[in-house]
C-alpha cells in the first residue's frame, strides 16, 4: 500500500492510547507526597498532566539541585512502570482505528513528553510499536510540549502536512502543542472535559476511538 501523501495521524500516548493517568497520579503521590505535594485528580490535570519532568521538577522541587530533581522524578517513573506493568489496555476502538489507517496507507507517529522508557513500555504493552513510523520524545528535543516542536518533528517523520493530518491528545499541553503546529487536534476525554480540551485548542473531543462522530470526521479527513 502506497502511503497517502501529505496525511498522517499523530497520537499522544499516556491518556490517549491507554488511560494511564490514574497510575501516574498514584506514582506522583507516592514520590512527591512525602515531600509535601499531594495531588487529587483536578490538581493533577492542571499541574502535572502532559508536562515534562524538567518543568515538574523546577516547580515542585525548587530547593533541589537539578541532578537531584532528575533522580527523584526518575524514581516516580520507575514506580509508574511497576504499577502499569501488565495493566495496559487500549482505549475502545483504538485497534480498529490503527487497522484502518494501516489499510489506507496513512502513516502514524507517536508524540509524547513521557520518558522514552515509559513510551516504549506502553507501546510494547499494547503490542503496537510496529504501527508507528516514529516515536518522538519531547525531552530529547530542544523544546517539549506545549511547544509545537514535538509535533513538527512528527510531521517531518511522516512526510505529512499539518492541515491534512489529525492529532489526538488528552492534556492541555499536548493540545496546545499540536494546535500550535497547525494540526487539527481531537481531544480525548480520559481526564479533561470537552470544554477544557476545546479551550486548549482542540477542534472536537471524543470519549474514545469508537465514537461515531470521531469516526465520521476521520473518514472525511482521511478519505478512507
Amino acid at each position: 500500500m502506497i502511503e497517502a501523501i501529505g496525511r498522517a495521524l499523530l497520537f499522544d500516548i499516556d491518556g490517549t492510547l491507554a488511560n494511564t493517568d490514574p497510575l501516574h497520579l498514584k506514582a506522583f503521590n507516592l514520590v512527591l507526597g512525602p515531600r509535601g505535594h499531594v495531588f487529587d485528580h483536578a490538581r493533577f490535570s492542571r499541574e502535572l498532566q502532559g508536562f515534562a519532568n524538567v518543568s515538574i521538577g523546577e516547580r515542585f522541587l525548587p530547593d533541589e539541585a537539578p541532578e537531584r530533581r532528575a533522580l527523584i522524578l526518575d524514581e516516580k517513573e520507575e514506580v509508574f512502570r511497576t504499577l502499569v506493568a501488565g495493566q495496559i489496555e487500549p482505549l475502545p476502538g483504538l485497534m480498529a482505528l490503527l487497522d484502518r489507517a494501516d489499510a489506507a496507507g496513512i502513516p502514524m507517529v507517536a508524540v509524547t513528553n513521557a520518558p522514552r522508557l515509559n513510551a516504549e513500555l506502553l507501546l510494547s504493552g499494547l503490542g503496537i510499536t510496529h504501527r508507528f513510523k516514529a516515536l518522538v520524545i519531547g525531552a530529547e528535543l530542544l523544546h517539549g510540549k506545549p511547544h509545537p516542536l514535538p509535533y513538527q518533528e512528527g510531521l517531518r517523520f511522516a512526510g505529512a502536512s499539518a492541515m491534512a493530518s489529525i492529532a489526538f491528545e488528552d492534556s492541555r499541553t499536548g493540545v496546545q502543542s499540536a494546535a500550535a503546529a497547525g494540526i487539527p487536534t481531537i481531544g480525548i476525554r480520559t481526564s479533561l472535559s470537552h470544554a477544557d480540551l476545546v479551550a486548549a485548542g482542540a477542534i472536537a473531543s471524543a470519549s474514545a476511538f469508537d465514537d461515531p462522530e470521531l469516526l465520521a470526521r476521520l473518514a472525511a479527513a482521511m478519505a478512507w
